[in-house]
C-alpha cells in the first residue's frame, strides 16, 4: 500500500491548474528510465506554499507587540535562498529586541530560526536561535604526518576509528572520559543541570548521527588533518528543552523564536546552561581528535576550533549585543574557522577579513555547504549507488553514512563561499580521503 503524501492534494491541484493530468506518467529526472505521476513534479511547489502559510501563521500579530525601535531592522542576505527561508528569517525579526540580522549563503529552514541565520539582540538571547545542539561546531587538527606515510593503512585506520568512537543514537562512550568540567560544581549548579551530570559523563566524546562526522583530510602539502563536527549531545538537548519550556516556548520549525531577558533569573540560568554545554561540546571534540590522533600516530602541529550554534556577547556599531549564530561561523578579522563541505567534499580553513561587507555580516560566515534537499526528500530522489559512485570518483573511503547525507543533497562549498567574497579568505583547502559517520538506521534523538 502506497504511503500517503500530505502534499498530494495541493500538488494535484497545482498540476491541474497547469493544464496537466495529475495521473499521467512522466519521466523521472532522478531515476533515468523510470516514470512518475505528473502531480509529483509539483510536490516542491506545494510544500513551499504550505511552508509559507505556516510561517505566516507562526508570527501573525507578533510584530505589533514589538517595540517600535526594533522594527524594520536591517537584513543582509548572502547567496540565493528559497522564499520560505527568507520569510522565516524576516519572521524572527518580528520578535524581541532584534537589532540586525544576517542570512548566510548556506542557509535553509531550521527550528524557529534558519540554519545559517545570525541575529543580534539587545539585552536578550534566543533559546530557539541557539537551538537544541548547543555549541555544535567544528575542530580541525593538522598532524605532522603526511598521507603518503599512512596511505596503505587507511582502511585499517578507518575501521579503528569506528571501533573507538561511538556514533549513532544516544550512545555512551566505550571509554570513560575524565574531564575537569565535571568537577566544576558551581557551573553545574548555575545551569541547574546537576541531574544530567552522570549522563553527560557517559556521553562525552560521542559523535551522534545526521551530518556529524569524523573526517580524515589532506592539505596542499600532503599533511593529514583530522576534522570533526558535533556538539553537546544530550546535555545540550536537555538544557534547551528545559529552558524552552520554562520560557513558555514551543518546539518546531514553524513557531516564533523564544527569547529570554539577559538580566532575569531565567536568562541567567539559561546563559549558564548554554556556556556549560558549549564547554562540554568543546571538550568532546578535543577528546575525539586526540583519540583519532593516537590511532593514526604523529603529533598535532596546528588546530582550528569553533562553535557555530551559540550566542556571543559582542559589540557592533558601538552597541553591546548578544549575537545568536545558528549554523554560522564567527569570522572577525584574523579569526580562523574550519568549515566542512558535504560528505566527501573539500573543506576549508578560512579567516575573517575587515570590510564593510564583513561588518554587514556581523562578522559571520557559513558553517558548511548547506542543504538543498531535505532528509526525506533525499531518500526519495537518490540511491545508495549514486552516493557511492560520487564518493568513488573522489577517492573517499566511507564508513557508515546514509542517503540523506549524500553530497547530492547539499550545495557545493566553493559556490557558497563565493557569495561571501570580501568577508573571508581561504587559508587551506582540505581534501577528504576517509569519512566516518553514523550509518543507516543509527538515529540520534538529539536534534541539530
Amino acid at each position: 500500500m502506497r504511503r500517503e503524501d500530505p502534499s498530494e492534494a495541493r500538488s494535484r491541484a497545482l498540476c491541474l491548474a497547469a493544464g496537466q493530468d495529475p495521473d499521467a506518467r512522466i519521466d523521472n529526472p532522478a531515476r533515468p528510465g523510470k516514470t512518475m505521476p505528473a502531480w509529483t513534479a509539483f510536490r516542491d511547489a506545494a510544500r513551499a506554499a504550505w511552508t509559507a502559510e505556516r510561517q505566516a501563521q507562526a508570527v501573525a500579530g507578533l510584530g505589533e507587540q514589538q517595540p517600535a525601535a526594533y522594527r524594520d531592522s536591517p537584513l543582509a542576505v548572502f547567496g540565493t535562498h528559497e522564499d520560505a527561508t527568507v520569510t522565516q528569517m524576516r519572521n524572527c525579526m518580528a520578535v524581541g529586541n532584534a537589532v540586525a540580522r544576517v542570512l548566510c549563503a548556506d542557509g535553509h529552514l531550521g527550528y524557529a530560526q534558519p540554519v545559517g541565520g545570525v541575529i543580534a539582540y539587545e539585552r536578550q538571547v534566543s533559546i530557539s536561535g541557539v537551538g537544541f545542539d548547543i555549541g555544535c561546531g567544528n575542530l580541525a587538527a593538522r598532524l605532522d604526518t603526511r598521507l603518503a606515510e599512512i596511505a596503505g593503512r587507511v582502511p585499517e585506520i578507518l575501521g579503528d576509528v569506528r571501533r573507538a568512537i561511538s556514533f549513532g543514537i544516544g550512545r555512551a562512550n566505550a571509554e570513560r572520559v575524565e574531564h575537569a568540567l565535571f568537577d566544576d560544581a558551581e557551573a553545574w549548579a548555575a545551569a541547574d543541570m546537576e541531574h544530567y551530570r552522570q549522563k553527560a559523563m557517559a556521553q562525552l566524546g560521542t559523535v551522534g548521527s545526521g551530518n556529524h562526522y569524523v573526517d580524515l583530510l589532506k592539505d596542499e602539502a600532503g599533511f593529514v588533518w583530522i576534522g570533526v563536527h558535533f556538539g553537546s549531545r544530550g546535555l545540550g538537548h536537555a538544557s534547551a528543552t528545559r529552558y524552552l519550556k520554562a520560557a513558555g516556548g514551543r518546539d518546531g520549525m514553524h513557531v516564533p523564536p523564544t527569547l529570554v531577558a539577559e538580566e532575569g533569573e531565567l536568562g541567567h540560568r539559561y546563559i549558564a546552561a548554554m556556556e556549560l554545554a558549549g564547554r562540554y561540546a568543546h571538550a568532546g571534540r578535543e577528546w575525539v581528535v586526540e583519540r583519532v590522533r593516537r590511532i593514526i600516530g604523529g603529533a598535532v602541529q596546528d588546530s582550528v576550533h569553533n562553535h557555530h550554534n551559540y550566542a556571543w556577547r559582542e559589540t557592533h556599531g558601538g552597541r553591546d549585543l548578544w549575537v545568536v549564530r545558528k549554523g554560522a561561523t564567527p569570522a572577525f578579522p584574523g579569526q580562523r574557522g574550519f568549515v566542512g563541505g558535504s560528505m566527501g567534499d573539500d573543506a576549508v580553513i578560512l579567516e575573517g577579513v575587515e570590510s564593510a561587507e564583513s561588518a554587514r555580516a556581523l562578522y559571520s560566515t557559513v558553517h558548511g555547504a548547506g542543504r538543498v534537499v531535505g532528509r526525506r526528500e533525499a531518500h526519495r530522489r537518490f540511491t545508495r549507488a549514486q552516493m557511492e559512485d560520487w564518493l568513488r570518483g573522489r577517492d573517499v573511503l566511507l564508513s557508515g553514512g546514509d542517503i540523506d547525507e549524500s553530497p547530492m543533497a547539499y550545495r557545493r562549498l566553493p559556490e557558497v563561499l563565493a557569495s561571501h567574497a570580501g568577508t573571508v579568505r581561504v587559508l587551506h583547502r582540505l581534501r577528504p580521503f576517509a569519512a566516518a559517520m553514523a550509518g543507516a538506521g543509527e538515529f540520534d534523538p538529539f536534534k541539530d
